[in-house]
């Protein structure tokens, strides 16, 4: 399995951020081909500050595919575009950083 994880930083305005988010980018990126798990979350606690610099952490989403070549078969698609240009549209563009990871246990 691997996932696309995006990691978001805190906006200035989170709860119209949040708003736009949850209730068009995520109906949009749940209905790309090959997904197999979406997951969101609020970070609500840094424990071990410095890491990421001065960054405050937001979100963090977490789609889930079965194989790389499923992953890369939904980049492809009108709704992984689709994702993408909403991301840009609500302001997230600036706030993400994204990245693909394999799981491994």
């Amino acid at each position: 399995m691997i996932k696309y994880i995006a990691l978001y930083r805190k906006p200035a305005d989170p709860e119209g951020f949040d708003r736009k988010y949850f209730e068009t980018h995520i109906p949009i990126a749940e209905s790309v081909p090959g997904l197999v798990r979406a997951e969101v979350a609020k970070v609500s606690r840094v424990p071990v500050p410095g890491f990421l610099g001065d960054t405050e952490l937001h979100l963090i989403a977490e789609l889930y595919f079965e194989n790389e070549a499923a992953m890369k078969a939904a980049f492809k698609t009108p709704e992984w575009a689709s994702s993408g240009a909403n991301l840009t549209e609500i302001g997230g563009m600036e706030l993400v950083a994204m990245f693909t990871a394999e799981v491994v246990a």
